[in-house]
């Protein structure tokens, strides 16, 4: 199972792409996880109920199983881990920001996390300028 990092953003948009594409190369399904710490109505990364209905349009057009986990209440990278350590997940995929030089020295703290304490390999993708 390719695991999904899922924010409603352009670095989101990123991660499904590739997550996809993983997903279809290694011919296993997908989770996309997508969470909040806090209120869901305020997190602007939260995908809301139309939100989550394009999502499934876009996941059942590619043809890969799917299923979708919207957390309320946790933290970020701390849910991540934990779907990371399930025997099946293989492959975490999240999108990440351009840095400038000084900016790649720190990571914005999620991101960071995840890619230095994931046990299993991390893919980190960038959106397209």
């Amino acid at each position: 199972m390719i695991v999904i990092g899922y924010t409603t953003d352009i670095y989101g948009r990123a991660a499904l792409e590739a997550g996809i594409a993983e997903a279809k190369l290694r011919q296993t399904s997908l989770l996309v996880f997508n969470s909040t710490q806090g209120d869901s109505y305020v997190d602007a990364a939260f995908a809301h109920k139309t939100e989550v209905h394009d999502l499934e349009d876009v996941l059942t057009a590619c043809g890969v199983p799917f299923e979708i986990e919207q957390p309320v209440g946790v933290y970020a990278a701390d849910a991540l881990l934990t779907v990371m350590d399930r025997p099946d997940a293989e492959l975490l995929v999240i999108g990440i920001r351009h840095r400038n030089p000084v900016g790649k020295l720190l990571l914005g703290s999620a991101s960071q996390r995840l890619l230095l304490e994931c046990a299993k390999p991390v893919l980190a993708v960038k959106p397209a300028e």
